[in-house]
């Protein structure tokens, strides 16, 4: 009889019980807020990494087609020179509309990182025909149109060790 009378009133106590206590609430809203704290920072350093990644691999496709159009167009002999990405090369060797005019890259051209189009831009050939860095120390310069303009430098070294995969 007494087992019965304790099933009965354990039994209503549980039908009583309805929601979470403010305890509980409170206790899972901090454990959210440390995670949350902890999270967001490793997810946004991921975030710019990429962004710098991609704008990396476009120099690089932009160095692939600087490589096509010499070996096309000025069958495989540039000495030094600038290359432009877009617009009208600054040196007979490299003249006419830049490697977008002449096909060999996609238009519009888009910097990922500012998901803005790439207006102007330009690959420095030295030592026979070798991608190296100028006196401000880039190789391959490229520059959208946001307001103010974002501009990418990239070493030498930087593309010719960046892999595409």
């Amino acid at each position: 009889m007494f087992v019965q009378a304790l099933r009965k009133r354990l039994g209503k106590a549980v039908k009583e019980e309805k929601g979470f206590t403010l305890i509980e609430l409170l206790a899972v809203i901090v454990i959210m807020g440390i995670i949350a704290v902890i999270a967001i920072p490793m997810i946004s350093g991921l975030i710019n990494n990429t962004g710098d990644k991609a704008d990396l691999a476009t120099a690089r496709q932009v160095y692939e087609a600087s490589r096509m159009y010499i070996t096309t167009e000025l069958d495989g002999e540039i000495g030094t020179d600038t290359i432009p990405v877009i617009g009208t090369a600054p040196t007979a060797s490299a003249a006419g509309t830049g490697l977008q005019g002449l096909k060999f890259l996609e238009n519009p051209l888009v910097l990922p990182s500012t998901k803005k189009n790439i207006v102007t831009g330009s690959l420095i050939y030295y030592k026979e025909g070798k991608l190296a860095d100028n006196s401000s120390g880039y190789a391959v310069l490229l520059k959208d149109n946001s307001s103010p303009p974002v501009e990418k430098k990239f070493t030498a070294q930087q593309i010719l060790e960046s892999k595409l995969k």
